[in-house]
């Protein structure tokens, strides 16, 4: 116990330290903006991995045999499945809502993000980035969902995936405040913002356990990011910020319900998976 909560004091203070670091640092000293892509890989996307390697590798030295790192492909393609193609799935539902209440009138020619490529073709190359960038957005989840999610309460997992998703928003918070993302309202839109966090950490933390493995984590946090924001965003316009993620929260909402109440949070493990043990440090 004493081993495990100093990695997780470690892994929090270096991954926000890092990643808060970089940001103030991009902006305030070099006049960088974080919504550069190549800012954002290069100071902030890695650093979640980076102090969950460091505490697994020399704060706790428990090594990496529940980190997730294998595919698993072949076994999970279901779930790798859901989470290639649920953001998609997400961003229709939050679409039709949209319509439902007026906020949008259905236009498939706004979806049309190549010039000369129709909607249908861009939506397809947005899902082949997703997967290109989901080695970028493991660099988050082999920390919160494959680190701190399976350190914190291990005995609670439902406790255990708020709080990360608690953590996760605030490590999110001074984007709103360094040009990233512009809230009319910041104390709301903050609000909304972990409110978003939290549902999406159920599923990423379920899809994690699932499959035994980060990569599907990783894949649908690419997904969410590439699919879902960017299609619900181009629908409600991007000066309503806090439109778009209470649209992109209905389906969110609707799917973490079903984990919960069906206790598939619960018994998240596969049968094969390894089971997570104190840290060899505390054993001796």
């Amino acid at each position: 116990m004493e081993s495990r909560t100093k990695g997780v004091i470690a892994f929090i203070a270096i991954s926000f330290g890092l990643a808060w670091a970089g940001m103030f640092a991009s902006v305030l000293l070099f006049g960088l903006s974080l919504v550069n892509p190549l800012v954002q890989v290069a100071g902030i996307a890695f650093t979640p991995a980076i102090a969950a390697f460091v505490v697994r590798k020399w704060v706790t030295r428990e090594g990496f045999a529940d980190a997730g790192m294998r595919p698993r492909l072949r076994e999970q393609w279901r779930l790798y499945l859901a989470a290639w193609l649920g953001p998609l799935g997400f961003a229709a539902a939050a679409l039709a809502v949209a319509v439902a209440l007026g906020v949008w009138e259905f236009d498939a020619a706004a979806f049309a993000l190549l010039p000369g490529v129709p909607a249908w073709a861009s939506i397809a190359v947005l899902l082949v980035v997703v997967v290109v960038l989901t080695p970028v957005y493991w660099g988050e989840e082999f920390g919160w969902t494959s680190y701190l999610r399976l350190r914190l309460l291990p005995e609670r997992p439902l406790m255990s995936t708020v709080l990360t998703g608690l953590i996760w928003a605030v490590w999110h918070y001074p984007l709103a405040f360094l040009g990233y993302i512009e809230f009319a309202n910041v104390t709301l839109g903050l609000a909304i913002w972990t409110v978003s966090f939290l549902f999406q950490e159920v599923i990423l933390s379920w899809l994690r356990m699932a499959s035994g493995s980060v990569w599907t984590a990783s894949l649908a946090h690419a997904g969410n990011n590439m699919v879902l924001a960017l299609i619900v965003g181009i629908a409600v316009g991007e000066d309503r910020v806090n439109t778009g993620a209470l649209l992109g929260l209905v389906p969110m909402v609707a799917v973490a319900a079903w984990l919960l109440l069906s206790g598939r949070l619960a018994a998240d493990r596969p049968a094969d998976a390894p089971l997570e043990r104190e840290p060899v440090a505390a054993a001796r």
